[in-house]
């Protein structure tokens, strides 16, 4: 059985005029995104900034998120770390927590080797009860899990997914061949969706999802039913806008969007900054012919 199929948004984090977390917009944002069909939430992962975040304020939204999910879809939480003590630790934390599952990227800055990367995933596989989700995303981290690296985590005991964000297709081809009945496969990348589906993904963790979250729902669910064709059509008609998502460092534009939406998400904290004003005018441009915004 499949950790989730379709759509998993990998949230912001709101915080308000003085830099805290505002929960009552995270609350807001969380009706948005459930009310728009998608079927898991991805709390504290790179969209949501945990590297600003305190510990407590880690576990705060991370307990905000399970509350309101309410065991209706899932709920899977940013435990990563370079440290690997660090990252065992806080995912038990997570559990704890309430947390259906964990997404755990790799390590980072430390560079390790491929074998320090699987045995870093089996400490943590190790320590917990509830599935893990490896998440590559090389332009972040500064290192690329390699596939038949993904296709060792595979074989430990809760690993049961992998979050392939590479945006090489070469690399996600070999990723959904590699993984195909060991582990769930899921697009890193918005813009990938269909392609990585009509390989065997079981959908995908988006950043989209925060602001269109019918759109990447329905495109989800048209892979699904070997619609491909119909798929395309919607991929083609909102991909100018999901490049836009990625004009700057995300999740900078990502947050402008929802603002221009009305849902006033604050800006990132430094050292991100608030989206440039000629990105911003070619953003609210995209959201128009999408009617996101008059």
């Amino acid at each position: 059985m499949s950790l989730f199929n379709g759509c998993g948004v990998a949230l912001v984090t709101p915080f308000d005029k003085n830099g805290n977390v505002d929960f009552e917009t995270l609350d807001c944002l969380l009706t948005h995104v459930i009310q728009g069909g998608v079927n898991a939430l991805f709390a504290c992962g790179t969209t949501g900034e945990p590297s600003t975040m305190t510990k407590e304020e880690r576990e705060a939204v991370i307990s905000a998120c399970v509350k309101k999910a309410n065991k209706k879809i899932p709920v899977f939480a940013g435990s990563g770390a370079n440290n690997t003590a660090e990252a065992v630790a806080f995912s038990r934390r997570c559990e704890d927590l309430g947390a259906d599952g964990l997404l755990v990227v790799t390590p980072y800055y430390n560079k390790c080797t491929q074998n320090g990367a699987v045995l870093h995933y089996k400490a943590i596989s190790d320590n917990v009860h509830i599935p893990v989700i490896a998440y590559n995303v090389p332009t972040r981290t500064g290192f690329n899990l390699q596939p038949e690296t993904i296709a060792r985590l595979g074989d430990l005991k809760n690993v049961r997914g992998i979050k392939e964000a590479s945006g090489d297709i070469d690399q996600v081809l070999e990723v959904a061949r590699l993984t195909a009945g060991k582990m769930d496969f899921y697009s890193g990348d918005d813009s990938l969706t269909v392609p990585a589906m009509s390989l065997g993904a079981k959908g995908v963790i988006s950043v989209a999802a925060n602001v269109i979250p019918k759109e990447m729902s329905e495109l989800t669910k048209l892979c699904e039913q070997n619609k491909y064709a119909e798929a395309a059509t919607l991929g083609f008609k909102i991909n100018p806008f999901v490049k836009k998502l990625f004009c700057e460092v995300n999740p900078i534009p990502c947050k402008k969007a929802l603002q221009l939406m009305g849902i006033n998400v604050g800006a990132p904290r430094l050292p991100l900054t608030e989206l440039e004003p000629a990105h911003t005018e070619a953003l609210a441009d995209e959201m128009k012919k999408l009617k996101l915004i008059k």
